[in-house]
């Protein structure tokens, strides 16, 4: 029945006009920009602790499932969280935003809308990615197939790349995106200080090519056509962060072997104009298995000052972790096994941004509300659950909320 009642509420709620609910005053807030090394927002410091949530489209194309959004919002926002990253993107398939090149669903499309008033309602930040490298939600290899069907010869996924029809598709979807006009807040994307930043693709790879080059060539294309769209946002690329040519000794000691054949290059995929930040993930345990549980908190701890060290001597640009998590599926897993990778992670993000370095935050992997079976797996934190892992990231927001100047 308290669900039932909760659901009421929240769809009598979601029914009234955003303006009733604060979003008019809320649309003066300011963008996130970047100077130097830091993000700022209304003249300070900006940091990005919060989380993600691909599926926030998914379930808000259905009206009747829209109160999950809501309540997921809701919950980061008493635990301090300020940034949602979510997919811009579900190319094909059940729900589909893109269901052809160029055509969309209009009730994806103001799945997406809500997402997005909602976060801007309750004052989160937005991280919007534009495709995906796995065909989950579509990615990659739904745009090869469509040129495929349009007469292409194309025979890999990473024909992403290089095909110019596949890019065309890309920039078109971007266009999209960027001049969408949301239909409850009435702000056109480009223009909506809600999101703090786009991002590339979701960890992007290109096997066909180990060094790199191909998809440097592709970003140093790509990033600057999404800028010619749009100046307002900040763009970041959405990698996992593995090293490459132009980090030998880096790609020797800190990439798994496997990431070696992934084409991705930390250096030169984000030493570039027009990406403002840089981004990476961090998945110990799935990277290396078979080690034990001591090696891999060494690695984590090595993962991440190595690319801080990185962010500030040589990119000159802010960091954020944009995945990281530790999955209950890992054989052997306790509670304070998360709690310690959480514990470390946070502790070194925060003494980077304690002394105005470049690491801005982390996102850990990935927030469902209660109820959410079908979303449910080994990494999935639900707030409201009060676990000690939940303590932990409420400690981490208000430490630098503290630092920003928004804690008390």
């Amino acid at each position: 029945m308290k669900c039932l009642c909760l659901i009421a509420f929240l769809a009598i709620m979601t029914a009234q006009s955003y303006s009733d609910l604060g979003v008019e005053s809320a649309s003066s807030d300011a963008f996130v920009s970047r100077k130097g090394l830091q993000f700022i927002l209304n003249g300070k410091p900006f940091y990005a602790n919060g989380f993600n949530a691909y599926w926030l489209t998914y379930e808000a194309t259905d009206p009747a499932t829209r109160f999950k959004v809501t309540f997921a919002l809701q919950n980061a926002t008493i635990h301090g969280l300020t940034i949602a990253r979510t997919w811009g993107f579900h190319d094909g398939g059940y729900r589909a935003l893109q269901t052809a090149p160029g055509s969309y669903n209009e009730l994806a499309f103001q799945g997406l809308d809500f997402a997005i008033a909602e976060a801007k309602r309750l004052g989160i930040k937005m991280i919007i990615t534009f495709v995906n490298n796995y065909s989950d939600f579509g990615g990659r290899k739904q745009y090869v197939d469509w040129a495929k069907s349009k007469g292409q010869s194309v025979t890999s996924e990473d024909d992403f790349y290089t095909n110019p029809l596949v890019k065309q598709f890309y920039k078109n979807h971007v266009k999209t995106i960027v001049n969408r006009v949301n239909t409850f807040t009435k702000v056109a994307y480009k223009d909506e200080p809600t999101i703090m930043a786009w991002e590339l693709m979701n960890e992007p790879q290109c096997k066909a090519d180990p060094s790199g080059k191909t998809l440097t060539a592709w970003i140093r294309e790509m990033a600057p056509y999404v800028k010619s769209l749009d100046s307002k946002h900040l763009l970041s690329t959405g990698l996992e962060g593995f090293y490459g040519d132009s980090s030998p000794k880096k790609k020797a000691s800190l990439n798994p072997v496997a990431a070696n054949v992934l084409g991705t290059d930390f250096i030169a995929n984000h030493n570039i104009d027009a990406i403002d930040f840089a981004s990476f993930h961090a998945y110990p345990d799935s990277w290396f298995p078979n080690i034990d549980e001591k090696s891999r908190s060494d690695y984590l701890r090595k993962w991440l000052e190595g690319h801080i060290e990185d962010a500030q001597n040589i990119l000159k640009k802010p960091l954020i972790l944009g995945e990281f998590g530790k999955p209950t599926t890992t054989p052997g897993y306790t509670q304070a096994q998360r709690d310690a990778v959480f514990n470390a992670t946070f502790d070194i993000i925060y003494a980077s941004a304690q002394k105005g370095g470049p690491a801005a935050g982390a996102l850990f992997w990935h927030l469902i509300s209660d109820g959410m079976n079908n979303f449910k797996d080994g990494l999935s934190i639900v707030l409201s659950d009060k676990s000690s892992t939940v303590n932990i990231i409420g400690q981490q927001s208000r430490k630098l909320g503290l630092i920003g100047g928004k804690g008390k």
